[in-house]
């Protein structure tokens, strides 16, 4: 990609946000621009990111085993009373209801209702189970507090995946599956998550994990036990059972040995039960041609809210000042930033040449402005290489710079093509000897 076609500007970035500098920054530099509160549309950069973090999501579901689908985002009203869950969310405000001529429909806060039906006359045999169905797709809340820019949106996309089950030993092991997998996507997006005791609220069931990212911006409080990585929200002391449940369904017998911590929520598991199935009159034909409930489980990721934490998470500092990013190499749309002055622009064009040639991502400067500006343009756009072509850099040769330490490599330009093909093949940083 060129920069002279993305319409981005040397902007100097003032006073950001203390608790959210790295959001403050796409908003000062138009990567994503805010239509009002909780709503954003998207850049090439960051959307690039959030199109890379659904594939890393879709390609570990699809590895086991899970099957995408695509709910309507709009859903007729009458589903929600089916289930029983319409007048609660009304009541609780946080629905976007839009009434027409043709029927009243909510705007989709989450997709319960609209599978269970989708499963109705689908899936019908316990020869067919279990099944999984996910989507990645949008979804709206009217939203009470809208802290957080990308952290709490009014119209988000989201990752959601329901099971279902002939009995609660198989809703349980998918359950354990699906949490295993959600570590798996988390590890190679660079993000270390702990699964936190949770109520299960409104969504009803059994068991009830968040899948947080400890963090200072966060505005949850856990607390968390260091030896066995498991995770408490303080919410959950609430319950009138609190020390019954925690022990009988998480192992945790002392709350006083937990430490405190503040986390940011980037999913949430549930093992429903029969909950939806029963009161949706949604059932399957056992062994015997018995009608039976299907035992379900639902499971949440916040990509747009994702999206922010690994912005806010990968921030690179010059001096004790923000002054960018370096995005991870599994989820970052261009592998490099090429950069020359304008002696060397014709060398720069044949290398960005080369890797378009090889379809490898890259960007190239080719905008009027110094060698310093052109530097500070990559690190806003959170490029994690960035290769530099200046009077001091030999003929043959290239200067690289890593990102994410600043560190920097004078190699030959065809090393160089070699190295960050290895990088796009094997999703790996090089390693600067």
């Amino acid at each position: 990609m060129r920069v002279s076609r993305m319409g981005f500007k040397n902007i100097k970035l003032g006073n950001l946000n203390e608790m959210y500098p790295g959001q403050d920054i796409l908003i000062q530099t138009n990567q994503i621009k805010q239509y009002g509160s909780g709503i954003y549309a998207y850049d090439n950069i960051p959307l690039k990111v959030q199109d890379n973090i659904e594939e890393v999501i879709k390609k570990h579901f699809n590895n086991a085993d899970y099957i995408e689908v695509q709910m309507p985002t709009i859903q007729p009203t009458e589903i929600w009373k089916r289930s029983g869950r319409y007048n609660k969310y009304i009541e609780e405000g946080v629905t976007m209801v839009s009434e027409t001529d043709k029927g009243s429909y909510f705007l989709a806060p989450t997709a319960e209702e609209a599978i269970t039906v989708f499963t109705e006359n689908k899936v019908t045999s316990h020869k067919q189970l279990p099944v999984g169905f996910y989507q990645i797709g949008t979804k709206y809340r009217n939203e009470i507090r809208n802290r957080g820019y990308l952290l709490r949106g009014r119209e988000f996309l989201m990752f959601d995946l329901y099971t279902f089950d002939k009995d609660e030993d198989g809703m349980m092991a998918n359950y354990q599956k699906v949490k295993e997998t959600y570590f798996k996507i988390f590890n190679e997006i660079q993000l270390e998550i702990v699964a936190v005791a949770a109520d299960n609220g409104s969504m009803g069931g059994k068991n009830s994990e968040e899948i947080m990212a400890i963090s200072t911006i966060g505005e949850d409080t856990i607390l968390f036990d260091e030896q066995t990585k498991q995770g408490l929200n303080i919410e959950v002391l609430e319950k009138e059972n609190a020390e019954e449940y925690l022990k009988e369904n998480y192992g945790i017998d002392d709350v006083k040995k937990l430490t405190e911590k503040k986390a940011v929520e980037l999913g949430h598991i549930f093992a429903l039960g029969t909950t939806y199935s029963e009161s949706m009159d949604i059932k399957y034909i056992d062994s015997e041609n018995n009608r039976e409930p299907f035992y379900m489980g639902c499971y949440g990721i916040g990509v747009s809210r994702l999206l922010g934490l690994v912005y806010e998470n990968n921030i690179i500092k010059e001096n004790d000042k923000v002054i960018g990013f370096s995005l991870p190499i599994a989820i970052t749309p261009y592998y490099l930033y090429i950069i020359s002055n304008d002696a060397k622009a014709d060398i720069a064009e044949k290398l960005y040449e080369e890797f378009q040639n090889k379809s490898i991502e890259v960007i190239i400067d080719d905008t009027k402005g110094s060698i310093g500006e052109k530097i500070r343009n990559a690190k806003v756009l959170g490029i994690p290489y960035i290769a530099i072509m200046g009077n001091n850099t030999e003929e043959g040769y290239v200067e690289i710079e890593k990102t994410k330490e600043g560190i920097k490599k004078k190699v030959k330009i065809e090393e160089l093509l070699k190295m960050i093909e290895e990088v796009k093949t094997n999703k790996k940083e090089i390693e600067f000897i």
